[in-house]
């Protein structure tokens, strides 16, 4: 099977290259033990936050996990799961294509596994949406909307775009984050499916797996505890930036605004903790606060994992804990719990004792 189709699995090629194979998932997930693992492999990755995890040399192992993968997120069938997948899956994708964009020279292979820009918009449907100008591109208006509308930013709203003759500009990294999008968009398509009984019974233990982790993560969804003392130390430092009035990045601020929603916080009292910081803005901090709680928007959004908090450059002071955990939110609920009952005073119940 074809390198190129192991790394983009969501293409239609790929897609038509397993349907030419004439392969039966039911005869895979019964009989080729390293599919299927990788497919588990793929889910509880995207669960942690690691991406899909490291890919299989084979390519075929590799390919037929996608699908597998799919079979597994379906059999499971919460909502929840499949947006942590496609995300997932979409992030590797971009991390993939944006390397092999950014490639100017490479030594020439019997068989390609880069992709070039001009296929994946062809693969979605963006040629006659998508032209360069200059250093950057202009998107048509409906494509950028179409691919924009759960994307987390200021920058992302139309009306702070200079919209000209029903085109959008972007930047050359701009349009590979709408091309995430159309990946993610892509993977999202038709999850959950029914699976066949048969199937279901051949991955039971799988589809087991991937419930537990995602009941561990629900739990650590379900915290209603603010104690600033035992937040991870890339929170703290976030925290503190706001409060000596430091400017913060997007995407600094969303990881410690969607932190803050996800152990229990309301929209009113993130926003009177931004109040202190330079650049703040009611307005402004109370439309991306109820965005990522989900009120604003089709999506309830989770802090980042650690390894997106790494590659942002917001990982800091980092402890042993650190060292032994893969997100920001499993740090502070180990922390919490063993914590002694002294040590777990909510910081809102001395606010409201303050007032």
């Amino acid at each position: 099977m074809d390198r190129l189709h192991a790394r983009y699995p969501f293409l239609e090629a790929a897609r038509e290259a397993v349907a030419e194979e004439a392969v039966d998932l039911a005869t895979v997930v019964e009989r080729d033990r390293d599919v299927v693992d990788r497919a588990r492999e793929r889910v509880l990755a995207a669960l942690d936050g690691e991406g899909i995890g490291p890919p299989r040399r084979d390519p075929r192992v590799e390919l037929l996990s996608y699908p597998v993968a799919r079979v597994l997120v379906s059999a499971v069938d919460e909502r929840v799961l499949i947006r942590y997948y496609a995300r997932a899956e979409a992030a590797t994708a971009h991390e993939r294509f944006t390397a092999d964009l950014e490639t100017t020279t490479e030594l020439k292979s019997v068989e390609r596994t880069g992709i070039a820009l001009e296929e994946l918009l062809r693969e979605f449907d963006l040629v006659d949406a998508v032209r360069p100008v200059g250093d950057g591109y202009r998107v048509g208006v409906g494509a950028y909307l179409r691919l924009a509308t759960d994307l987390w930013g200021e920058e992302w709203r139309l009306v702070n775009r200079a919209l000209a003759d029903g085109e959008v500009p972007v930047t050359d990294g701009e349009l590979r984050t709408l091309l995430r999008e159309a990946v993610r968009v892509r993977v999202e398509e038709g999850l959950p499916f029914d699976v066949p009984d048969a199937i279901a019974e051949a991955v039971e233990e799988e589809t087991a797996a991937v419930r537990e982790a995602l009941s561990e993560l629900d739990l650590t969804r379900e915290i209603d505890t603010v104690v600033p003392e035992l937040f991870p130390p890339c929170m703290t430092a976030l925290l503190d930036a706001i409060q000596t009035g430091e400017h913060l990045e997007h995407h600094s601020r969303f990881a410690i605004t969607a932190f803050l929603t996800s152990i229990g916080m309301t929209t009113d009292e993130i926003v009177d903790l931004y109040r202190v910081n330079a650049g703040f803005g009611e307005e402004v901090t109370r439309y991306q606060t109820d965005h990522i709680r989900g009120e604003t928007s089709p999506t309830e959004y989770s802090p980042p994992a650690c390894a997106t908090m790494q590659s942002y450059g917001d990982c800091v002071n980092k402890d042993d804990l650190c060292e032994r955990i893969a997100h920001p939110m499993a740090y502070y609920e180990n922390r919490l719990e063993d914590a002694d009952e002294d040590e777990l005073e909510d910081w809102r119940e001395n606010a409201s004792a303050d007032d």
